[in-house]
């Protein structure tokens, strides 16, 4: 597969389940949101996050690129596979068309390396 590493530093951010989408949440570029009974959880770029919300800053993001069929199978775990047995820890976030691999940012290289090494190439 084909990868390309984005250029930002990224948050992974929680907030109360409740509250309503943060005005100081990005509109353009790579942005999650996802919410569940427990928590709304917010992924983007590091330098819109306020001070003071609850946050993992420091994550690097890998690209799968796509589209991806749905009827494919083990795409994301051929790219987080060979992370985990590197002992690389990693965020994941999908769209309808690809799958995004948040590693932190001191882990990009090493993980750079391991996907390389796993056959995966990189733009």
């Amino acid at each position: 597969m084909t990868l390309s590493v984005l250029d930002d530093s990224f948050s992974v951010c929680r907030l109360e389940p409740d509250t309503g989408i943060p005005r100081w949440v990005p509109t353009k570029g790579l942005v999650s949101i996802t919410r569940t009974a427990e928590e709304l959880s917010i992924v983007c770029q590091s330098d819109a996050v306020p001070d003071g919300v609850r946050s993992e800053r420091g994550f690097r993001v890998l690209k799968i690129e796509g589209p991806f069929d749905f009827s494919l199978t083990g795409i994301l775990l051929a790219v987080i596979g060979p992370l985990g047995d590197a002992s690389i820890s990693i965020f994941a976030v999908s769209t309808y068309d690809t799958d995004y691999v948040l590693v932190k940012k001191n882990d990009l290289i090493p993980a750079v390396s391991v996907l390389q090494a796993s056959g995966h190439t990189f733009r």
